[in-house]
């Protein structure tokens, strides 16, 4: 066991020894993760379009045109001051602008709405036409409102300004009661066809980076096996008795440790920053992960059998890995790779590792659902590790 320690320690240090290597192990992860997920964490997030909105007026209707818009399934406003909505808009970090000016009235022209566009844009457009809607559902409520005035003032005069004020606010509020219990004039169905597809860009960048970048330092085994040959290490070892059993143990088992503590933090960050439910099943994750990190290993044990020097090994692995995870699907869902190509890619690891994963952050399933996915990959472990140790050599 002191034999092992050693040899996964003394590996670690070769491994870490420059920030390059910190660089792949959790940086570039993290920052693809989060760009190929949309810059934006999953769950129940507000995709809206944000409209900024400066509100100059702080009227009773810039107030009642403003929570219309909150309702809107389209766009998001947002109250802003003139100055940081021109900053924004000019910096085009903003798809539209709407000022309400001071005095804003339905019944001026001169004192209407100005919306600010970015030439182009398909947000805009939708923003316009959210606030068209919003306007046309704001003055239908008041037309109700100031028209129900004026039949009560027909019946009695209001006492003071006061009590029309009042009445007027209440009459509003009635109106938009009964706009938004009004019967729906146009019934929506949608197809019953399922959908092929199935994806959600925070679960499939969060699993499929994960597995990708996991995957290739796994892969790199090859390389450390290549270096050690190249110094003479191994050939050393045959002077100390040391058995070749030992040396495999201590060199694969550092690297898979070294695997789960990056897949942990990975996990972590998706649980934690994009909302993820990786967490929900714990015990079916941690199966699948480990299961995942011995076939992988193994496939880098057999690898290293093969190549004859560690600029050789590195090529291979980089190359083979992400050949592999976008075949498997880490990059783009596998339904949209043709059906002969689906059943083809099967014989790689990547596939089963990534199909565990989508069953456990997608379908919600649990242990016994990922049984399947954790038992192939543990068949690549134990034909990967059989070739590997047979072919081994010291020199």
């Amino acid at each position: 066991m002191i034999k092992i320690f050693a040899i996964t320690w003394k590996d670690a240090i070769i491994r870490f020894s420059g920030f390059s290597e910190l660089l792949f192990f959790l940086i570039l992860p993290i920052v693809f993760t989060f760009l190929l997920a949309g810059g934006t964490p999953g769950g129940d997030t507000d995709n809206r379009i944000r409209l900024l909105t400066v509100d100059e007026a702080n009227t009773l209707l810039s107030a009642q045109l403003f929570e219309t818009l909150e309702a809107s399934t389209s766009v998001r406003p947002v109250l802003v001051s003139r100055a940081e909505a021109e900053t924004e808009f000019s910096e085009r970090r903003a798809s539209s602008v709407l000022f309400i000016p001071a005095g804003f009235s339905l019944d001026s022209d001169e004192r209407g709405l100005e919306l600010k566009q970015q030439p182009n844009n398909l947000n805009a457009m939708v923003a316009e036409r959210a606030v068209l809607a919003a306007m046309g559902r704001v003055g239908s409520a008041l037309t109700i409102a100031e028209n129900s005035v004026r039949e009560a003032e027909a019946v009695r005069a209001f006492e003071s300004d006061s009590e029309r004020e009042t009445y007027f606010a209440a009459a509003l509020a009635k109106a938009q009661e009964l706009m938004e219990s009004a019967p729906r004039r146009v019934n929506v169905a949608y197809a019953g066809t399922p959908d092929t597809v199935e994806y959600d860009p925070a679960a499939n960048s969060s699993a499929g980076q994960m597995i990708t970048w996991v995957f290739v330092p796994l892969l790199g085994i090859s390389g450390l096996f290549a270096y050690e040959r190249q110094q003479g290490t191994l050939r050393r070892l045959l002077t100390t008795p040391t058995h070749k059993s030992v040396f495999l143990l201590g060199a694969i088992s550092g690297q898979v440790f070294t695997a789960m503590v990056q897949m942990t933090l990975l996990i972590t960050f998706g649980v934690l920053v994009m909302n993820l439910p990786w967490g929900r099943e714990p015990l079916a994750l941690a199966v699948l992960l480990t299961s995942f990190a011995l076939a992988a290993a193994a496939l880098g044990t057999t690898l290293g059998t093969f190549v004859k020097t560690d600029s050789q090994a590195t090529g291979l692995s980089i190359m083979l890995g992400m050949v592999m995870a976008l075949l498997g699907g880490c990059w783009y869902p596998l339904e949209l790779f043709p059906e002969a190509m689906q059943s083809a890619v099967r014989v790689l690891p990547t596939t089963w590792a990534m199909q565990g994963m989508m069953d456990i952050g997608l379908r919600g399933g649990g242990l016994v659902d990922i049984l399947p996915e954790a038992g192939v990959l543990l068949g690549f472990a134990a034909v990967f590790f059989a070739v590997g140790v047979w072919r081994f050599r010291f020199e």
